[in-house]
């Protein structure tokens, strides 16, 4: 089923991490690093569906090139420890069809990021058909009407006026110094450091020219909202509408939901239906479906051989015969609508369990790859931290390669962390819990499987019963239009009695909607037959007829009277 999806992290200096290794390992491009001259080329890296920049209308049209845009993104900013994009990674719905992923994730970063003002570079991956999701790269630093960049924080002087203190901008402290308003310096005073006006410390040594400010600064108020938590829950929730409004689209009943199952009251462990044999249920004193089968069957068949024998002593013939073709009808009715539900949960089953698999065997994979990445780039990190600054060349493959596996690394985290949510996994010792629960998943799958190739046996057996007794009363030469109106009679009473019968037994599995094409079919089967043994019965009377005639016509033999000589 639909599983909701959406991992946001930050891209920074700090971590190790740059923008442009991120877009380019994304987008399974090359891309050089202006900031440290690193070039991160991941174009042997497969998976890559479908890629493209989304830019506000304030951006350059020149950023709509990968490389440009990131490099604009690390060109602005300045220390080791910046913050550079925001990337969010989504699943991506295997209900909808592939063409229509582009048109879920158009919709929303235009109307969630681009019309906030922010860049988005979005690609989508999918390697084995079993997990595709997409990456998005935001950049965080808002822009300005003429395409050059904000501000994501401005730095915040601390001011005094008769002893409040208040913080102020550059922009700010113009206006507020002709207030009154006046900067604190750091001062010698007593052997202690304290922070006065110019005023207050007349005759004190000043220790800085660096006036007192805030620890951070004052943040963009756009970049702060960005920031927030309430953003991002918004961002969360818009886009589980968005893939639910899709998938109402696409006549899906499949939905997602961003709330976590405490706040959905949804209990975190399921119960798995386990399957079991026949034999074990009868011996148990359970009905087992397949038993009630064949059991439906042999009685529809004793009642058809007891027909036969009757059908000579029974007064009102064509009665019996429209009886007999509704209730082989409803039978009719019966087996399809059974097999189209076993077949349409066997199909649900296997799916079921064949994607859990593939993430089990893809997790159980990642693991100890994962694991090798992150010593192999832990490794390569202490080697390039130990290595001399003289040695320049073996420095910058030494910084390449580190970025490269911190990619990668990245990488196999995100999809790890997808894998064990989709799985519904809290920790990886559960792997093997998981894989043994859902082996009843594969059980399931194939008794769903035998319980349709039953119902296609009985669906099969109840046209040749239907035959039988069209044949019959073809033979009989019974009213072919009275017995169609006798038929149509009894269908208007027995159809509901079928519809509340197959409703009580399916229970919350019964498909409305299944069940009326079910009855339509048949409907449809049971006239195209009726007219087919129309014309049979017409054929009959016309052979009777010319044998009647031939008969009729036959001339006896002269005998010869003349006497012998």
């Amino acid at each position: 089923m639909a599983i909701y999806h959406l991992e946001a992290k930050i891209i920074s200096r700090g971590t190790g991490r740059s923008a442009v290794a991120a877009a380019a390992y994304m987008g399974c491009d090359i891309i050089t690093n202006e900031y440290d001259g690193i070039t991160h080329d991941y174009t042997r890296k497969g998976g890559l569906v479908w890629e493209h920049i989304f830019l506000p209308a304030q951006a350059p049209p020149e950023w709509s090139d990968r490389e440009t845009l990131w490099n604009a993104v690390e060109r602005a900013e300045k220390t080791k420890d910046s913050r550079l994009a925001r990337e969010m990674i989504v699943a991506l719905p295997l209900e909808i069809p592939a063409e229509e992923w582009k048109s879920i994730l158009t919709e929303f970063i235009t109307e969630q990021f681009v019309s906030d003002g922010m860049c988005a570079d979005v690609a989508i991956h999918d390697t084995d058909g079993h997990n595709p999701h997409a990456h998005i790269l935001l950049t965080v630093r808002p822009l300005n009407q003429d395409g050059t960049w904000q501000y994501k924080t401005q730095k915040e002087y601390l001011c005094v006026r008769n002893g409040e203190e208040s913080g102020f901008t550059a922009q700010e402290f113009l206006q507020a110094k002709r207030d009154g308003w006046e900067k604190q310096y750091p001062y010698m005073k007593d052997g202690k450091k304290v922070f006065l006006p110019p005023s207050k410390a007349t005759g004190l040594e000043r220790l800085s020219k660096q006036p007192k400010s805030t620890t951070y600064g004052r943040q963009n108020p756009i970049t702060a909202r960005w920031n927030s938590k309430e953003q991002l829950e918004a961002w969360r929730s818009e886009w589980a509408n968005t893939v639910n409004l899709h998938l109402e689209k696409s006549r899906q009943p499949e939905r997602i939901d961003h709330r976590s199952f405490a706040d959905q009251g949804i209990d975190l462990k399921p119960t798995i239906h386990e399957g079991v044999t026949a034999r074990v249920l009868e011996s148990k004193g359970i009905v087992s479906d397949r038993c009630e089968l064949n059991r439906q069957i042999k009685a529809d068949n004793a009642l058809i051989r007891k027909l036969k024998e009757l059908l000579s002593v029974v007064k009102d013939v064509i009665q019996v015969f429209a009886e007999k073709l509704e209730s082989i009808r409803d039978t009719l009715v019966e087996s399809f609508y059974g097999q189209r539900q076993a077949t349409a949960a066997h199909k649900y089953y296997w799916n079921q369990y064949a994607t859990a698999t593939d993430r089990l065997d893809r997790l159980e994979t990642l693991l100890p790859e994962l694991k090798a990445k992150v010593s192999e780039q832990k490794r390569v990190h202490k080697e390039l931290e130990s290595t001399g600054k003289i040695h320049f060349k073996k420095r910058k493959e030494l910084a390449e390669k580190d970025a490269l596996l911190i990619e990668e690394v990245n990488e196999l985290q995100s999809e790890r962390s997808m894998l064990m949510q989709k799985l519904n996994l809290t920790d990886e010792k559960q792997i093997a819990e998981k894989r043994a629960s859902v082996q009843p998943l594969e059980t399931e799958a194939d008794r769903q499987y035998e319980l349709s190739q039953d119902f296609f046996v009985r669906h099969e057996q109840a046209k040749q019963d239907y035959d039988v007794v069209e044949e019959e009363s073809a033979e009989q030469n019974i009213d072919r239009k009275e017995l169609w109106q006798r038929q149509q009679a009894i269908r208007l009473e027995n159809t509901p009695c079928l519809h509340d019968r197959l409703k009580a037994q399916y229970g919350k599995d019964f498909d409305e909607g299944g069940f009326d094409s079910a009855a339509r079919e048949m409907h449809y089967y049971t006239q195209a037959r009726h007219y087919a043994f129309s014309d049979y019965a017409k054929r009959l009377q016309r052979e009777k007829s010319r044998q009647n005639r031939n008969d009729n016509t036959q001339k006896p033999r002269r005998r010869n009277s003349e006497p012998e000589r």
